[in-house]
């Protein structure tokens, strides 16, 4: 990573960054093998798939920060990390901030949702003061390490309060030290291209697609015509895994067999070779041998 490009001088020109969501080491494994260089670890998808739960403010910092230190071990892509509400006050922001960069995240969204906080994509959310969330914002920016660790400034307005107060409170977040903006959840193309146009242009702008979600559906293309920098799919492979998860199980079930399912699976040769069991097992040898002769005369 070190020689390649960081994720804000990356969002800085197009294409549009696309990026998955992910929610372990193997789903950004698999993911970064198909191409993605930035990939977004998803809180939802984490209570999905690690609880069993929905997104409603369940999932820990604690764990998300032991996911993601896994996926960062695992892969070198760009990881822009869910961060939910930064668990509680400024303080505790600066402490999720401080943990998730150390954990390896190249940058951090929160939200100004009151907690529990619930999936973006739900109704009856609530939000804590705009006033409130500048100061959450201040304190992330002032937490992190490293510039090139971006402060992502999401708001739940449009749902709560309407459209025009979201872009109100998003240029709130900005000039608070967002690094880039998120406005969750408006309804339609023309409510996307009224961010572009209100907001656009100082900072990035991330755009969120949920199939069967409140906001219309937009390809990656479209979304760079309007003019947007990033654009999340965060929980599109939690429900690609229950639907193949499903068949599966069902179809094992009603056969006692994988046998008809086996064109929809990888073989033992197959997932081996997808997570580098011969490169993991050569490199167990280089340390079963004598040190180097250098290291003998010594």
């Amino acid at each position: 990573m070190s020689d390649a490009p960081t994720l804000r001088s990356r969002l800085s020109h197009k294409p549009i960054v696309v990026a998955p969501g992910v929610y372990d080491a193997f789903t950004a494994l698999v993911a970064e093998q198909a191409g993605f260089g930035t990939l977004y670890v998803s809180g939802a998808a984490i209570a999905y798939t690690r609880l069993g739960r929905p997104d409603i403010g369940l999932v820990s910092m604690t764990e998300v920060t032991e996911t993601l230190a896994l996926i960062r071990d695992r892969v070198a892509a760009h990881l822009i990390v869910d961060g939910d509400t930064g668990y509680g006050n400024a303080l505790n922001v600066h402490r999720t901030i401080r943990e998730f960069e150390r954990a390896g995240a190249s940058a951090i969204q929160l939200e100004d949702q009151d907690f529990p906080k619930r999936c973006g994509h739900l109704d009856g959310k609530a939000l804590i003061p705009a006033q409130e969330m500048a100061g959450k914002i201040r304190a992330a920016v002032d937490a992190r390490r490293s510039r090139e660790t971006l402060i992502v400034a999401r708001t739940d307005a449009v749902a709560v309060e309407g459209f025009d107060r979201a872009i109100e409170r998003a240029a709130m977040y900005r000039e608070a030290g967002a690094d880039m903006l998120f406005v969750e959840a408006p309804k339609t193309r023309d409510d996307l291209a009224r961010i572009v146009k209100t907001l656009g242009g100082k900072v990035p702008l991330m755009a969120n697609m949920v199939e069967g979600g409140k906001t219309e559906l937009m390809n990656a293309a479209e979304l760079e015509a309007i003019g947007f920098n990033l654009v999340i799919f965060p929980g599109g492979i939690a429900r690609a895994v229950a639907c193949t998860a499903m068949d599966y199980y069902s179809s094992l079930a009603r056969h006692g067999s994988n046998e008809p399912f086996r064109n929809r699976m990888l073989d033992f040769s197959g997932i081996n070779a997808l997570i580098g069991t011969a490169e993991m097992l050569a490199l167990g040898k280089r340390y079963e041998t004598d040190a180097p002769t250098s290291e003998k005369k010594s």
